[in-house]
């Protein structure tokens, strides 16, 4: 069964049919999510948030981009919880590098010089991400990590197509002007020449 079928049949109340849609999805829901609230645990919450609230609302589906009218969900999730929790004390980068095997080096030939290199870079990746804005944070890790073209990051976060471009060209400039105050973390192919 395609997605169409799958989400018409969801749509009359068919449970396995939502199951298929959830099987396509999660990993890019909870992967969202997770960059958003950068805790496993709330994730997993917001994801599971996500494809309840998305079920029970399937019928007021209207067409158009199925993945942008669920990932606004998931975002609208993610907002509820940082609004929520106000997360006083956040999780040390370190437990959340952790729980995130996306992060580690993942290449068996690495020297262990090559690996605490990249290891490095991907902590400060992700303070990087984690420094910006929220709404900053969600159109980066969207359209830079996720894949969502601009249009799907517009539609998921019930913004203009000029919002979304604007917000990703400030967090690039963020994330750009981060490094630039630490070209020591930057491989010598990408640190820029003054």
């Amino acid at each position: 069964m395609d997605e169409q079928q799958l989400i018409e049949r969801s749509r009359g109340g068919d449970l396995d049919a939502f199951n298929r849609i959830v099987e396509l999805y999660q990993t890019q829901v909870y992967n969202l999510a997770y960059r958003m609230l950068g805790s496993q645990a709330a994730a997993e919450d917001a994801s599971q948030e996500a494809f309840i609230s998305a079920y029970k609302h399937i019928r007021s589906y209207r067409g158009g981009s199925f993945k942008g009218w669920l990932f606004r969900i998931v975002t609208n999730a993610c907002y509820d919880q940082l609004r929520s929790k106000k997360r006083a004390a956040e999780t040390s980068l370190q437990e959340r590098l952790d729980d995130d095997p996306s992060w580690q080096p993942a290449s068996p030939g690495e020297s262990p010089e090559e690996a605490a290199l990249t290891s490095e870079l991907s902590r400060e990746i992700s303070k990087a991400v984690s420094s910006l804005p929220e709404d900053q944070r969600l159109v980066l890790v969207m359209a830079n990590i996720q894949g969502f073209s601009y249009e799907e990051v517009a539609e998921a976060t019930s913004s203009s197509l000029g919002t979304v471009k604007s917000r990703l060209s400030r967090a690039r400039a963020k994330v750009r002007d981060y490094f630039s105050s630490r070209p020591e973390l930057l491989p010598a192919k990408f640190r820029l020449e003054v």
